[in-house]
């Protein structure tokens, strides 16, 4: 007799669900949330983070009590789980979808991998996004993920259930000791697909204009990373769905259809672009730890100001743009990509820090942390992938195009003007005229220029098989695109 036990992770859906619908092969199973030591004691995580998986397994276990399928939670670090489990019900197969995640779960699948094959269990993992795992060479890699992409969502299948199991509860916040910092948005499947549909038919019809903008791009940005980060809604579902919008508007003879096919085809684009920093994570996991450009070691690691660094994290810089972005962040969990761009070269540039503590502090505050994304970003927006332009965002000029009013700043540093908002932190020429020097210095040697040759071989975009207009044709391999300037909104 075959038994399965699904295991949920970053993947908290019924639909288009890979493992699940292998498990119904089965003769019986049932389904299992884990809630992990190594994660909650993890740099990264926050009780929002606790808190939105909570709220996400309330809706999973209501949608998989709906099929029939029992959904049990338990806490404790793998694979103890999965050995209490093992003698209680002595299933036979492990179903999970490949997860592409920080070093800790890359250890704790190792572990799982190692108890699977001492107790002879069989462990499937299935793919659920663009992400090649053991990928050789990314010649290809965007056909790969347009073919992964295109194929029809899996169908929704389910084994016989397993009876007389203890389901278990998911603790509060209170007893894992945890407080709730901030409000929460809608949560689970059902939420991800309101979402998604209130995008792709009225929010994102100015979507390419409006998302660099703190003050529009609340409303006109997807709003689904969160939802892609937990796994409530699939890549691929995103992606039929938008492509299935833009041919009804292109379709449609009002010429507002067209244009709004336009806007959608740019956040199609960054679909794409979503698991192509995913694959560099998977393909490099110390990413998130090292400086990719290993030319860039001892640039900043040993110069690091405490000072500076508190004034960012509390919004406390002189510096009104950065402040407000960063308050808008601690207040809700979510800030517009152009705007964590911005607040990461402002640390990594004018206030000097090296990428890692600041990246655990946003990591702690973003809802939809993603790890690939995450540090990929860190490492690109602070110059130390050894192969991207430098981007250095002068927080005026942020200012002066996308609040011109100040009424952005008004709303998130009401004391702006006033003799309780403390002066610019540094000389942003001076600060930025010797990282600027030190920088250039670096990446002129001809050790970092080789080495650049080779993140670029591994690591860099392609052009062939990606969708692109007659402008990004032009643009050589080591330039940066939009997509690559505003990545996730």
């Amino acid at each position: 007799m075959s038994r399965a036990l699904i295991w949920f992770k970053r993947d908290l859906r019924i639909h288009d669900h890979a493992a699940l619908a292998a498990a119904a092969a089965c003769d019986d199973g049932f389904a299992l949330v884990v809630i992990e030591p190594e994660w909650l004691a993890s740099p990264e995580c926050d009780a929002q983070h606790v808190a939105f998986l909570g709220a996400c397994v309330h809706s999973l276990r209501q949608a998989l009590g709906a099929v029939g399928l029992p959904l049990l939670v338990r806490m404790g670090s793998m694979p103890d789980v999965l050995e209490a489990l093992h003698r209680e019900t002595a299933f036979t197969h492990l179903f999970s979808h490949e997860e592409t995640g920080p070093l800790w779960s890359y250890a704790r699948d190792c572990r799982v991998a190692g108890w699977c094959s001492e107790r002879g269990v069989a462990w499937q993992e299935d793919t659920q996004t663009g992400v090649v795992r053991g990928l050789r060479s990314r010649d290809g890699w965007a056909r790969r993920w347009e073919a992964r992409m295109s194929k029809p969502p899996v169908r929704l299948s389910v084994p016989r259930a397993v009876g007389g199991l203890t389901y278990g509860v998911f603790p509060s916040l209170h007893e894992l000791g945890l407080r709730a910092s901030r409000p929460l948005p809608a949560a689970g499947e059902e939420a991800a697909r309101v979402i998604l549909d209130d995008f792709l038919n009225r929010r994102g019809r100015c979507y390419r204009a409006e998302l660099s903008s703190p003050l529009t791009a609340e409303r006109a940005c997807s709003r689904l990373s969160a939802h892609l980060a937990f796994g409530t809604i699939s890549m691929r579902q995103v992606h039929e769905a938008t492509q299935s919008r833009i041919a009804r508007l292109l379709a449609d003879r009002d010429p507002t259809a067209k244009r709004f096919a336009w806007h959608l085809r740019g956040f199609s684009g960054r679909l794409r672009w979503h698991c192509h920093f995913i694959q560099k994570l998977e393909d490099e996991p110390e990413t998130e730890h090292r400086n990719l450009a290993g030319a860039a070691d001892g640039l900043r690691e040993h110069e690091f100001n405490r000072r500076f660094f508190d004034a960012w994290c509390e919004g406390r810089t002189g510096y009104p743009m950065v402040d407000a972005c960063m308050r808008q962040l601690l207040a809700t969990g979510w800030l517009n990509f152009r705007m964590r761009a911005m607040l990461v070269s402002f640390a990594a540039y004018h206030l000097w820090l090296h990428w890692r503590e600041p990246g655990l502090h946003l990591a702690r505050q973003f809802l939809d942390f993603e790890p690939g994304i995450h540090w990929s970003q860190m490492q690109m927006q602070s110059g130390t992938t050894g192969i991207n332009t430098l981007r250095i965002y002068s927080p005026a000029r942020q200012a002066a195009d996308l609040d011109p009013c100040g009424t952005y700043v008004r709303r998130w540093v009401p004391e702006y003007g006033t003799a309780d908002y403390p002066p610019p932190i540094v000389d942003e020429r001076s600060a930025l005229a010797t990282a600027k020097a030190r920088l250039y210095t670096m990446r002129g040697t001809e050790a970092a220029r080789e080495e650049a040759d080779a993140i670029q071989r591994r690591h860099g975009s392609r052009r062939s098989g990606l969708a692109h207009d007659g402008a990004r044709r032009r643009r050589t391999r080591r330039s940066s695109s939009p997509l690559q300037k505003e990545l996730f909104e």
